[in-house]
């Protein structure tokens, strides 16, 4: 429901001056300053940067290399993503292996973006596994093959997330009179539960495809020369050439492809209908699945991927306790030793930014949710586009512009501990806004201007009525961005330095050293503090809610 915008007081003009200002820093002001080092030479507009980069056929190489790459795994990992989906909501499965598939399903959200990249060399590499399994020698693993799989492996949870909570809210009446009037299981699925889930299916799309254009970690390890993408060559450019001009270029050319899938992904949610509750309803009938022979097939697909995923990750925890991979198999702990004494810096550095980022975004989701959703200010909307910006833009291309804004005058932050909380901060913020913005939109304006009526100021206003209200999107995504905060790299890649090391960078540093027994030590430390905080948040949300009376 949507009420009359909330005049502002003089506590909450000064909010929106801060976020005005805040954005314009570290949104805003990297973005200009990108786009102005791409078209300027000595000061003046000119194409001069732009235009032998772009016309460079081994970047035109990679610029179809990423776009034949997101499409390839936006294409299947949708198509996992739903299969998993369908199969959670509508076989009937029991509650042990519902949890078993949400547990497992969740390891690939919870690791750095290239954990599966190292079980997948361990298995289909050169002296891998499964080769020696099958007897082979080698399949061609590095490049595309490789790179599809992993991409694919890493990102299709994205997918089921949305789909099964999309196909769990269809009315199953709907469904069920199909049945009543002799349609078959599969003439159901595609006439009334395929169609009715296309809005998720295309959103679900249009993330994985903007989740594959940004990754740059994966086809760093996997896919070599014979498959270059944009965000590697913007990477090699750079810390390779330094090239910082020629860089900024190639992540412009990223920005393109990303940009349309950022709009087509807001424009086809602007025009979905999010009524899943009419004004007429009757009793719920049970959902139906398909037929036996369905059933058999998805349940062999699914139980092969879960077997495989399992596969991968524990042998990521048996690289981690051998000696050295494939030379001396001999158990040891001496990879964890290794890992808590020349790894210790990375893992401060990298906790202590998580849990600075991790509050600031919570505040940031939270003020941006409400001005944009509720207080009476001139562009609205523009503050709010401007604060999801960062996270439509690759990562790759954020971690340029912030080279570009602060490693000159007039704010020098690379190098310090400010310009990695800023990355994080102003880039995965966004999942929070996008949630309180939409748990606003379902709160009666009266509640809060029942208060106002009452005499009490915006601040007070926000503080007794509003956060209580918002909470639990506020902690959702305060645990989206602690996870991203210790796992991703495609930005932050860029803003290490000496000072400040992360465990994400030191996984990638092991694997182009081929240390992947380090690699894999690091990367189980890892998934376990993420695993832990991730549960300290959910304790902590339901403490909040008891405290609050609320069940």
């Amino acid at each position: 429901m949507k009420g009359s915008p909330v005049k502002l007081d003089s506590a909450a003009k000064a909010v929106v001056t801060a976020l005005w200002l805040s954005l314009g820093v570290f949104v805003v002001f990297p973005f200009v300053r990108l786009l102005w080092i791409t078209f300027t030479v000595d000061g003046a507009p000119s194409l001069g940067t732009l235009i032998p980069v772009a016309t460079n056929w081994y970047n035109q190489l990679a610029f179809r290399n990423s776009l034949l790459l997101g499409l390839a795994v936006a294409t299947c990992g949708t198509a996992l993503g739903f299969l998993f989906a369908y199969g959670v909501t509508r076989l009937h499965l029991s509650k042990p292996f519902t949890w078993i598939i949400n547990a497992v399903v969740m390891l690939p959200l919870i690791s750095p973006p290239f954990t599966s990249s190292i079980a997948l060399t361990l298995s289909l590499g050169p002296n891998g596994t499964l080769l020696k399994l099958f007897g082979l020698k080698s399949i061609g693993f590095y490049g595309f093959s490789g790179t599809f799989i992993s991409e694919t492996l890493t990102y299709f949870p994205i997918a089921y997330m949305t789909l099964a909570t999309v196909l769990s809210r269809l009315d199953p009446n709907l469904e069920d009179a199909a049945y009543s009037m002799g349609a078959s299981p599969w003439r159901t699925f595609r006439t009334v539960t395929l169609p009715l889930s296309l809005p998720g299916v295309a959103n679900s799309f249009l993330l994985l495809f903007a989740a594959s254009l940004a990754d740059f970690a994966t086809p760093l390890v996997l896919a070599g020369h014979s498959f270059p993408v944009l965000p590697t060559q913007a990477y090699l450019q750079i810390t390779g050439l330094y090239d910082l001009k020629g860089g900024a270029a190639l992540s412009f050319m990223l920005l393109a492809p990303a940009l349309a899938v950022y709009a087509l992904q807001h424009l086809w949610l602007e025009k979905k209908s999010f009524v899943t509750i009419s004004g007429k309803s009757g009793g719920r009938s049970s959902v139906k699945g398909p037929g036996p022979a369905a059933r058999t097939a998805m349940m062999g697909v699914m139980d092969l991927v879960l077997a495989f995923v399992l596969y991968l990750y524990g042998l990521i925890l048996w690289g981690s306790v051998v000696k050295v991979w494939g030379v001396n198999p001999t158990p040891t702990l001496q990879n964890y030793a290794y890992v808590f004494s020349f790894g210790r810096k990375a893992i401060m550095d990298t906790l202590l930014v998580a849990l600075i980022a991790t509050p600031l975004g919570g505040l940031l989701a939270v003020f941006v949710g409400t001005a944009s959703a509720r207080w009476k200010i001139r562009g609205r909307k523009t503050l709010e586009t401007v604060s999801l910006l960062n996270y439509a833009l690759p990562g790759t291309v954020v971690g340029i512009a912030y080279v570009v804004a602060f490693n000159s005058k007039p704010l020098v932050l690379t190098g310090t501990i400010s310009v990695l909380v800023a990355a994080y901060v102003f880039r995965y913020a966004s999942a929070g806004i996008r949630q309180v913005i939409a748990t606003m939109q379902q709160i009666d304006p009266s509640i809060e201007e029942a208060s106002a009526s009452l005499g009490a100021g915006s601040g007070r206003t926000f503080r007794l009525v509003t956060l209580p209200l918002v909470l639990p999107a506020v902690l959702s995504g305060m645990k989206y961005l602690f996870i991203h905060s210790m796992t991703a790299i495609s930005a932050t890649i860029f803003l290490v330095s000496v000072r400040w090391s992360l465990l994400t960078t030191r996984i990638l540093e092991c694997m182009t050293e081929l240390q992947f027994a380090h690699a894999c030590a690091f990367s189980i430390v890892l998934i376990l503090i993420v695993f832990v905080a991730g549960g300290v948040l959910n304790l902590l949300a339901r403490a909040l809610y008891r405290g609050r009376g609320v069940a």
